[in-house]
C-alpha cells in the first residue's frame, strides 16, 4: 500500500474520528436541554416514543448500512472509469427505494394512531397517545432525508471526499437544540420534534445535496426495478433492512418496555443510554468507523488470517471499556449531577438516572465490541450472518425484558439491556471465531478475563476511596461533583498502573506508557 494512500487513509479517520467525537458531545448537549426542560415529564416519554417508527422504517430501509453496502457497488464502476455506470445504478437505487419509503411514510403518517397505540401498548392515556402520534407524525418524514442524504454521502465516500458528510450529525445535533431552546417554550417537547426535522432536512439533505454535486453527481429518475444493480444492492442490504441489530433492538425494545413504567420511565432510560453510549462512542464507534477501510483492504489483499490479527488487537483494546465502566458507575451520581440536574431535572430524578446506568453501564463494553466484530462481517462481505445470529439472540432475549420489568422495574429493562448486548457479541464474536478459523481468539479471551477480574478489584477500592472523601467535597454541588471526579479519577490511574504490572496486562500496560508519553510531552512544552 502505498504511502500516499495510508495518509488519506488517514486523513478521512481523523475526519470522521474527530465528526464522531464532536457529534457525541453535541448530542450530550442536546441531552442536557432535553433534561432542562423536560426533565423526566411524561412528556419526554411521547417524545421518546414519536421516534420508535422512524426509527423502524430507517431501519426497514437500511438507511444507516448505505456506506457498507452502496460504496462497494458504486466503487466498483469507478475503479473501472465507468462513472456514467455509477450514476445510472445510484439514479435507480434513489429512485426505486426512494419511492417505496415515501409510500411507507404516507401509510405511516396516515395509521400513526394506530402504530404507536402499538408500540407504546403499556400507555393507554389518549391525551399523551395524541402528543406522542403528533411528534410521530412531524418526525416521519425526516426518514426520507437521511435515506437520501445517506445516498449523497455515499458517493462523496467513495470520491474520497469526507469534510461535508462529517457535518451532517453536527447540524442534526445543533437544530434539535435551537428547536427546543426556541419553540420549547411555546410548543413543549414538541419543539423538538421540529428541530429533529430541519436538522435531517439540513444537515442530511441540503448540506449533502451541495456535496454530492460537487463530487460530480448525475440524477436522472429511473424506475427499472429489473436492474441487476438493483438487485445485487437489495441482496447485499436485505439481511440488514430484516435483521435486529444491537443498537435497533435496543431503541425500540427500551421505548417499548418502557411503556409499562410509571411516567418518565422512557426518559430515564433514555438519559442513561445517552451516557452510557458517550463512553461507547469514544472508544467502540470512533474505532469501529476508522478501522473499517483498513479490515475491508487486508481482507480483500491479505486474506483471513492478516484480518484476525488486526480484529483481535483491535477487540483487546476494547478490552479498556470495562475498567472505564466501573470508573463511570462509581461516579455516576456525580456525572449526572454535573450533566443533568438543573431546570426541571431534580434530584430524584438524578436518583433514578443513577440507578439504571450501574445496569447499564454492565453493558457497554457489549456494544463497543460489537461495533468491530461486525465490521470482520462486513469486510468479508457478510452481511446475513451477522443479521441472523444478532436477530435470533435477540428474539432469545425477549424473555429478559419481560422478566426485567415485572421483577425490576426500570432497573429490569436496563439490566435486560446490557444482558442482551453481552449475550450478542458473545455469540457473535464465537461465529466469528468459527467461521474465519481465528486461532489467535484464545488471547483475546484471556485477555478480558483479566480485564474483567482487575475491574472487580478495582470497584471497593473506588468506593472506599470516594468514601473518605471530606464532606465538604461530596456534597452533592457542581463544585463538589467536579473535585470528586477529578480526585477519584487520578486515583483510577494509579490503579490502573498497578493493575497492569501485578496482573501482567499488555493492554494496559501499553495504556499506561502512551499516558505517561503525553504528560511528559505537555510538561516539555509548557
Amino acid at each position: 500500500m502505498s504511502t500516499s494512500v495510508l495518509s488519506r487513509i488517514g486523513i478521512a479517520s481523523l475526519i470522521m474520528m474527530a465528526s464522531v467525537f464532536l457529534s457525541r458531545l453535541m448530542g450530550i448537549a442536546r441531552v442536557m436541554v432535553i433534561a432542562h426542560i423536560g426533565g423526566a415529564d411524561a412528556s419526554v416519554d411521547a417524545y421518546q416514543t414519536a421516534f420508535t417508527l422512524p426509527e423502524i422504517l430507517n431501519h426497514l430501509l437500511a438507511s444507516g448500512f448505505l456506506s457498507i453496502t452502496f460504496i462497494p457497488i458504486f466503487s466498483e464502476y469507478l475503479a473501472k472509469e465507468k462513472e456514467g455506470e455509477g450514476w445510472r445504478v445510484f439514479s435507480t437505487i434513489l429512485t426505486c427505494l426512494g419511492s417505496v419509503l415515501i409510500l411507507l411514510i404516507l401509510l405511516s403518517v396516515i395509521f400513526a394512531p394506530q402504530l404507536v397505540s402499538v408500540v407504546s401498548s403499556g400507555r393507554t392515556d389518549p391525551a399523551w397517545q395524541a402528543q406522542a402520534v403528533r411528534m410521530t407524525r412531524i418526525i416521519l418524514p425526516a426518514q426520507f432525508c437521511f435515506f437520501v442524504g445517506g445516498l449523497f454521502m455515499a458517493v462523496q465516500f467513495a470520491k474520497e471526499r469526507f469534510f461535508l458528510p462529517a457535518l451532517a450529525p453536527l447540524v442534526y445535533n445543533l437544530c434539535i437544540i435551537c428547536g427546543g431552546v426556541l419553540l420549547g417554550p411555546v410548543l413543549g417537547m414538541e419543539g423538538f420534534s421540529w428541530g429533529v426535522l430541519a436538522g435531517a432536512a439540513l444537515g442530511n439533505l441540503v448540506i449533502q445535496y451541495i456535496g454530492a454535486r460537487k463530487a460530480g453527481m448525475v440524477f436522472r429518475p429511473s424506475f427499472n426495478v429489473l436492474d441487476p444493480e438493483l438487485r445485487r444492492y437489495l441482496r447485499l442490504t436485505l439481511p440488514l433492512m430484516l435483521g435486529l441489530t444491537m443498537v435497533f433492538s435496543t431503541e425500540v425494545l427500551f421505548r417499548f418496555f418502557g411503556s409499562y413504567l410509571e411516567g418518565g420511565g422512557i426518559a430515564v432510560l433514555d438519559y442513561g443510554l445517552r451516557i452510557m453510549m458517550a463512553l461507547v462512542a469514544f472508544f467502540g464507534q470512533a474505532v469501529g468507523v476508522a478501522s473499517y477501510p483498513y479490515l475491508a483492504r487486508i481482507a480483500a489483499k491479505e486474506g483471513l488470517k492478516e484480518l484476525n490479527q488486526l480484529l483481535n488487537r483491535l477487540l483487546q483494546y476494547l478490552s479498556l471499556v470495562l475498567p472505564v465502566s466501573v470508573l463511570l458507575i462509581v461516579l455516576r451520581r456525580e456525572i449526572i449531577i454535573i450533566l443533568l440536574q438543573h431546570g426541571r431535572f431534580d434530584a430524584v430524578t438524578t436518583d433514578l438516572t443513577s440507578h439504571v446506568l450501574i445496569f447499564l453501564l454492565a453493558g457497554a463494553a457489549g456494544f463497543a465490541v460489537q461495533t468491530v466484530v461486525v465490521r470482520g462481517f462486513y469486510a468479508v462481505q457478510k452481511t446475513l450472518l451477522p443479521a441472523v445470529v444478532g436477530s435470533m439472540v435477540v428474539l432469545g432475549t425477549l424473555p429478559l425484558y419481560i422478566m426485567g420489568v415485572h421483577l425490576m422495574g426500570i432497573g429490569g429493562v436496563a439490566l435486560a439491556i446490557s444482558l442482551s448486548s453481552t449475550l450478542q457479541v458473545v455469540i457473535l464474536f464465537m461465529v466469528w471465531n468459527r467461521y474465519s478459523r481465528n486461532r489467535q481468539s484464545r488471547e483475546v479471551y484471556i485477555c478480558y478475563l483479566k480485564m474483567g477480574l482487575f475491574s472487580l478489584l478495582a470497584i471497593p477500592l473506588l468506593f472506599v476511596f470516594k468514601q473518605i472523601l471530606p464532606d465538604r467535597i461530596t456534597d452533592g454541588s457542581i463544585l463538589g461533583s467536579l473535585v470528586t471526579l477529578m480526585l477519584t479519577g487520578a486515583f483510577f490511574i494509579c490503579i490502573l498502573a498497578a493493575g497492569a504490572r501485578l496482573l501482567k496486562i499488555n493492554e494496559l500496560q501499553q495504556a499506561m506508557e502512551r499516558i505517561g508519553q503525553r504528560a511528559k510531552m505537555r510538561i516539555k512544552r509548557s
